[in-house]
């Protein structure tokens, strides 16, 4: 099924944003890029900035549900999941496509909480958090929302870690400390940063 104008010229938006920087990106380009002009572009994205929203949002839907995916088909107890978790990122981080995480960058290149970009960036880790949690409780995390959050830490260092320097290693290293973290939290341990005890077996 051949995608109408409105997709073709989010998709083009998506692969710009994405690959060169939202700021860096000009409408120009984009319409080029969609074969269509900025007049029709303005008929289905009254503002760049509305552009840039359809942009997260649709990107939100299809990473989580691919990301989903990919958990589901590694892993089907809850503690794997949240290990296999790393396994899946540390293979999205060494696609050569890879230019970090869109929701990070967005919020770094729109700073201010109130503006709908970031707040927009700012929903998909609630989310995300969401997602692991509720892993965390199935598992009988005495703190799962904490966990969701030291897990989701690890993961965002990562990621901006890998964008700083290709083949880091930091998806493997965020999993060593994940398998802590989680052992710590399933024992009952204090929700402390790190479980010491466990770094001290």
């Amino acid at each position: 099924m051949p995608i109408n104008l409105q997709e073709k010229i989010l998709q083009a938006a998506s692969e710009l944003f994405y690959s060169q920087g939202i700021r860096a990106t000009g409408v120009d380009a984009i319409a080029k890029a969609a074969n269509t002009t900025k007049m029709s572009l303005y008929k289905y994205f009254p503002s760049k900035d509305e552009l840039v929203v359809a942009f997260l949002r649709k990107r939100d839907e299809d990473f989580r549900l691919w990301f989903v995916a990919q958990i589901d088909s590694k892993a089907d107890m809850p503690k794997a999941k949240l290990l296999a978790i790393f396994d899946v990122v540390s293979e999205w981080m060494a696609i050569p496509e890879f230019r970090g995480c869109a929701f990070i960058n967005a919020a770094a290149e729109f700073p201010l909480e109130g503006n709908p970009v970031h707040q927009v960036s700012a929903e998909f880790y609630d989310k995300f958090r969401g997602y692991i949690a509720d892993l965390a409780r199935q598992c009988g995390s005495t703190h799962p929302e904490s966990l969701a959050l030291q897990l989701s830490l690890l993961i965002e260092g990562a990621i901006v870690s890998e964008q700083m320097k290709r083949r880091s290693g930091a998806a493997d290293q965020a999993k060593q400390a994940a398998i802590l973290l989680i052992a710590g939290s399933l024992d009952g341990a204090p929700n402390t940063p790190l479980p010491t005890h466990n770094l001290q077996d």
